[in-house]
């Protein structure tokens, strides 16, 4: 896995304060409540210690969803970072979660907004499915995998990332929280919702999902059949 390439200091997160009293780095808090107090307190140096916490988790979910970093992966980063430090700083985290499980879920909205953004980019701007941007780190190939069931696998995963992308965006959370291995009683409390709603938002993202599917693999199978408009 790739590394983003880091902001230039003027984009850094505004909260992080890399040292502690006595120009040394502070020490991390143990747990999400420590990390929470420290944040409400305005304790020096939280932010950077927030965004250390955080950071894989963040980073983790933009690469699932987006399948590689291109060069705004950074600038996603940061938007996501800037979305939960305001939840924060507004105490609208009701601690029914993990910390770093609702950094998930801020980090899948920014994700699809970003795959909606290129979807509609890219009715202007003609791109090769499957084929990263410049700079970008795409996802490697298993090694010794077959090249032509390789290419197949890419084209797919690209057809999930669009069809996500055109989806209800509640649905298409619930379903890349689920692939991400939450359990329905997670989802729920990731999103706020009732486990009834959650799965409700689950299987009907499902059904779309297969809807959306059916007539690519259709057009796969019978060549002269045309597919779907895109």
């Amino acid at each position: 896995m790739g590394t983003a390439e880091p902001h230039p200091a003027s984009r850094r997160l505004r909260l992080v304060s890399a040292q502690g009293a006595g120009g040394q780095p502070a020490p991390a808090p143990v747990s999400d409540e420590e990390l929470l107090l420290a944040f409400q307190r305005g304790e020096r140096g939280i932010g950077l210690r927030l965004y250390e916490h955080l950071l894989p988790v963040v980073d983790r979910t933009l690469y699932r969803i987006l399948g590689c970093r291109e060069q705004d992966h950074a600038d996603l980063v940061q938007g996501a970072f800037e979305q939960i430090v305001g939840t924060l700083a507004k105490r609208r985290f009701a601690g029914e979660c993990s910390l770093a499980g609702w950094a998930s879920v801020i980090a899948c909205h920014v994700g699809l907004s970003a795959l909606r953004a290129r979807r509609r980019e890219r009715k202007v701007i003609d791109r090769t499915p499957g084929s990263p941007e410049p700079g970008a780190d795409p996802e490697p190939p298993a090694q010794g995998a077959d090249p032509e069931r390789a290419l197949s696998a890419q084209r797919d995963l690209e057809a999930l990332r669009r069809h996500l992308a055109a989806m209800d965006g509640d649905r298409a959370t619930a379903l890349l929280l689920h692939a991400m291995g939450h359990s329905l009683k997670e989802i729920a409390d990731l999103t706020g919702v009732s486990v009834a709603a959650a799965q409700s938002r689950l299987s009907r993202g499902r059904r779309e999902l297969q809807a959306r599917f059916e007539p690519e693999a259709a057009a796969r199978r019978d060549p002269a059949r045309p597919e779907e408009p895109r």
